[in-house]
C-alpha cells in the first residue's frame, strides 16, 4: 500500500488495530485493504485475496436481501458513500466465499485528504446481537 496517499495508508494503520471488520476503498471502489475481523465474514484472507478491483470483489463476496436475492449495488453504503461522499448505513446479508451467509449492519465513511479531496472509503460491518 505504499504507493497510496497517507491517509489511506493510516486507515490501514487503524483498521488494523481494531476488532471491527474493516473494508477500505479508493474512488473508483478498488479494494485496497480488509482487516482480519473481516476474513472471517468474507471467508477468506487479505493476504489471499490481495487489492482487487470493484469488478472482481463485488461478484465474490455477495450481498444478499432478506430473501435470498442480490442486493441491489446502488444500496449498498459503500457504494452511496463512492457516489456522494457522505457517510452511509445499511443492513444486508454477505455470502462469503466459503458459502457462509451473514446478516450484516455496515456503515460507510468517506477518507479525505488535503485539501478536501476524497481519497476512499472505510465500510465498518458488524453482525447484529
Amino acid at each position: 500500500m505504499s504507493a497510496h496517499e497517507i491517509e489511506l495508508i493510516l486507515s490501514r494503520q487503524l483498521a488494523e488495530g481494531l476488532s471491527t471488520a474493516i473494508f477500505i476503498v479508493d474512488p473508483e471502489g478498488n479494494l485496497l485493504f480488509y482487516n482480519e475481523p473481516a476474513e472471517g465474514l468474507l471467508g477468506r484472507t487479505f493476504e489471499e485475496t490481495g487489492e482487487m478491483p470493484v469488478a472482481v470483489w463485488s461478484t465474490i463476496f455477495k450481498p444478499l436481501d432478506d430473501t435470498g436475492e442480490p442486493y441491489p449495488p446502488e444500496k449498498l453504503p459503500l457504494v452511496q458513500t463512492l457516489a456522494n461522499h457522505k457517510p452511509a448505513h445499511g443492513s444486508f446479508w454477505i455470502e462469503s466465499l466459503k458459502g457462509d451467509k451473514n446478516k450484516v449492519n455496515v456503515t460507510s465513511l468517506p477518507i479525505t485528504g488535503r485539501p478536501d479531496r476524497f481519497i476512499g472509503a472505510m465500510a465498518i460491518f458488524w453482525t447484529p446481537s
